[in-house]
């Protein structure tokens, strides 16, 4: 069974750091674009970052370039967020996806998804 499994969420101050793991069972992640989205409540969910499955090209949204870093492990099958210098904007659910396609940015272009795991920047 194909799944996908995010950990690493939790509170943090505005200003600090946390680091989003993704661990994938039942497939293996070489070959994937894997890409990182958030959802915060009563909104739509949002492109965050993606990188391809060498790890040598990374896209990220506007919003948190600069601050994000997108790292995977394909030995390990993992990919991680780090997330600096966090706003209360950052809120949100972040969730893990995977794709063939080649860094999309659109929700619709990754069929597998994992569960989520909230984020929640405030002092």
């Amino acid at each position: 069974q194909v799944q996908l499994v995010e950990s690493g969420g939790g509170l943090v101050q505005p200003g600090g750091s946390l680091r989003l793991s993704c661990a994938a069972s039942g497939f293996t992640l070489s070959g994937y674009t894997m890409g990182w989205f958030r959802q915060a409540p009563g909104k739509e969910r949002e492109f965050v970052g993606c990188t391809t499955w060498t790890g040598d090209f990374t896209r990220y949204a506007d919003s948190v370039k600069g601050r994000f870093t997108i790292s995977r492990d394909n030995a390990r099958n993992t990919v991680d967020l780090q997330m600096n210098s966090l706003k209360p904007e950052d809120t949100a659910n972040y969730y893990c996806a995977a794709t063939f396609q080649v860094v999309p940015e659109s929700t619709g272009s990754y069929p597998y998804w994992g569960q989520g795991t909230q984020v929640t920047v405030s002092a």
